[in-house]
């Protein structure tokens, strides 16, 4: 199971299955940042999401995505 997932785990209820989409509270409490900050990242393209009829949603392999590319610039620095 990798990192997002088992923190999403409680997300999903014992009879539901796991969400593919978070909203931006969601995704901001999986990374650790604020709303406004969530939102700035994807405002900014470099965290994904979705506009689903008015409502935004972060795919849930979204923030490791970002995660990762951040990491990758780092060492490339």
């Amino acid at each position: 199971m990798t990192t997002t997932a088992m923190e999403m785990a409680p997300l999903a209820e014992a009879d539901q299955p796991a969400p593919v989409l978070l909203t931006v509270e969601e995704a901001a409490r999986c990374l650790r940042i604020g709303r406004t900050t969530c939102y700035a990242l994807i405002r900014t393209g470099e965290l994904e999401s979705l506009t689903i009829g008015g409502l935004r949603r972060v795919p849930i392999d979204a923030p490791a995505a970002y995660i990762a590319r951040r990491r990758a610039g780092v060492r490339a620095a």
